[in-house]
């Protein structure tokens, strides 16, 4: 029998055998620390939890209040300007202050007292719109998760 037609030996060496590649020459990458309790790697964002979802339609909320507000209290010429004036000077109030990538970096405290005066600002647009229970339903939902969330930012 030839070489070529013989079946393979178990644990026999093969000269055919693919060849074994060379190792490079550059070195391998260090590993890096592992990064600490309260720290995440560069790129990424903590996963969001059911307390960020309500804090963030709470805050909508209180947006929606007060454009509904603006438009329905004012008369004519200027529920236009409030309509439109009254949310959008929240939003740069909590964009400069309170969202996760505020433009000025303030202290915990003065941060949950800008969110509590636009929170409270939309339980005084519904009080002003003769809905006292919508305001003060929304007062109570809205404290109680900016508690929350303020009492996870502190940890």
């Amino acid at each position: 029998m030839s070489d070529a037609a013989r079946p393979p030996v178990p644990g026999a060496a093969d000269s055919a055998a693919a060849p074994i590649p060379a190792t490079s020459a550059a070195p391998a990458p260090a590993p890096q620390a592992p990064p600490a309790a309260g720290e995440l790697p560069a790129g990424t964002r903590a996963p969001l939890s059911a307390v960020d979802l309500l804090a963030f339609a709470c805050e909508l909320f209180a947006f929606v209040t007060l454009a509904i507000w603006g438009f329905a209290m004012w008369p004519l010429p200027w529920n236009i300007v409030v309509g439109i004036g009254a949310p959008v000077a929240a939003i740069l109030v909590w964009a400069l202050f309170v969202s996760p990538r505020a433009v000025v970096p303030v202290h915990p405290f003065v941060r949950g007292f800008v969110e509590l005066l636009v929170y409270a600002s939309a339980t005084v647009a519904w009080w002003g719109m003769g809905q006292p229970w919508v305001g003060l339903v929304f007062a109570v939902i809205a404290v109680t998760v900016g508690v929350i969330s303020g009492r996870r930012r502190l940890a």
